[in-house]
C-alpha cells in the first residue's frame, strides 16, 4: 500500500469505537453493498480494509484464464470506443443442452 495521499481518501474524523469495539464506516462504504472485506493490520498500526466481491464458480475460469480475460477486455475496450458495434442476438447457436 502507497503512502501517497492521493491513493486515499479521509470519509471521517476522529471516530471512536463504542463499547463492544464496533466503528461505524457510514460514506466509506458508498457503492459497496455486495462486499465483504479482508482486514489488515499494517507495521505503523493502521488497520486496512481491503473490499471482496464473491465471483460465482461457474465464472471463475475467466479470472483463472489471463487469454480470455485479456480479450473480454479487449472486446469491451472497442465496443466503448466503437470501434466494434453489437450484432444481436446469438441465442440461436447456443446449445442449451451444454453445462
Amino acid at each position: 500500500m502507497s503512502n501517497r495521499s492521493e491513493d486515499k481518501e479521509l470519509v471521517a474524523r476522529d471516530v471512536r469505537p463504542d463499547s463492544r469495539n464496533r466503528i461505524s464506516l457510514g460514506a466509506a462504504l458508498e457503492n459497496l453493498d455486495d462486499a465483504s472485506f479482508n482486514v489488515y493490520r499494517d507495521r505503523r498500526g493502521r488497520i486496512i480494509l481491503e473490499p471482496q466481491i464473491s465471483v460465482p464458480a461457474a465464472e471463475a475460469w475467466l479470472f483463472r484464464n489471463k487469454i480470455a480475460r485479456e480479450s473480454v477486455a479487449r472486446g469491451l475496450s472497442q465496443l466503448a470506443s466503437g470501434e466494434a458495434k453489437p450484432h444481436g442476438s446469438f441465442a440461436e447457436y447456443a446449445d442449451d443442452d451444454e453445462a
